[in-house]
């Protein structure tokens, strides 16, 4: 069970960009301790990675984006296939021209690399989310690329090859909420995450919880389209529970409230 947030910004919008991402990873906090990592875009660049093997509050305090930063991704893992030890498998996960984030199990992966003769991105990865992201590189973000997944999905990405876009899917057995206002779109795996940046930023946000089998493009800050597609629900999992990392939710919350005094 790992966490994903990020947002996408309208062109000069005045949102606090740093304050905003802590506050989308602290909401996400308690959901894995195994690595934390951001990824930004500002506009007309490509995507910056930062990642940790370490729970969020280790990351907290240095998040730094810059003022321009219109598209980011945040993540928290707790792992199931790819060892945190190898640095790769950590997220944002970097395939070709894409940098997403991967909250769910792919049992499929490897027959996906087979079928379509992708190479992973570096030698030694194993972790499952990266089919997620080989596939949009090579096949395109539309919503019938990711019927080829089985398993279960809530996932961000952007593509160097389309600046000032976001997209996101919500396949099965995993949550997803994305929060509107009116200089940008904010989502993450809870509503609560919504409900911790909303207290953080005051800025009331229009919520929803994303459909199962749906895929939303984000662009420069509006909904820019959504599809719907049909993944494998014949995919089952044991359920697990939401809070992997407790300790790492009231750290978070310290640190953030210090943070934001001096912001």
């Amino acid at each position: 069970m790992c966490g994903i947030a990020g947002y996408s910004l309208e062109p000069g919008a005045r949102i606090a960009r740093t304050l905003a991402a802590q506050a989308l990873l602290t909401g996400i906090a308690e959901r894995g301790a195994d690595a934390v990592g951001y990824a930004h875009r500002s506009d007309g660049g490509k995507p910056v990675v930062h990642k940790r093997r370490a729970g969020a509050s280790a990351l907290l305090g240095e998040l730094r984006l810059p003022p321009d930063a219109s598209e980011v991704l945040v993540h928290v893992r707790d792992y199931t296939k790819g060892h945190p030890t190898i640095e790769a498998n950590n997220h944002p996960v970097c395939h070709g021209t894409v940098v997403g984030v991967h909250n769910g199990i792919i049992v499929n992966d490897e027959e996906l690399f087979d079928r379509h003769g992708f190479e992973r991105e570096e030698p030694e990865m194993s972790v499952d989310s990266e089919a997620i992201f080989a596939l949009a590189e090579e096949l395109g973000s539309r919503g019938r690329t990711f019927e080829q997944l089985r398993g279960s999905m809530a996932a961000a990405w952007m593509d160097e090859r389309e600046p000032g876009t976001i997209y996101l899917a919500r396949g099965v057995g995993r949550p997803l909420w994305v929060g509107s206002a009116h200089e940008g779109v904010f989502f993450a795996s809870t509503k609560h995450a919504l409900e911790v940046f909303e207290s953080f930023m005051r800025l009331p946000l229009r919520k929803h919880e994303v459909d199962e089998g749906t895929l939303l493009q984000l662009e420069n800050g509006r909904e820019a389209g959504s599809e719907r597609f049909q993944p494998d629900h014949g995919f089952t999992e044991e359920p697990l529970p939401t809070v992997r990392a407790p300790g790492e939710r009231e750290s978070c919350l310290r640190l953030l409230t210090a943070l934001a005094a001096v912001a």
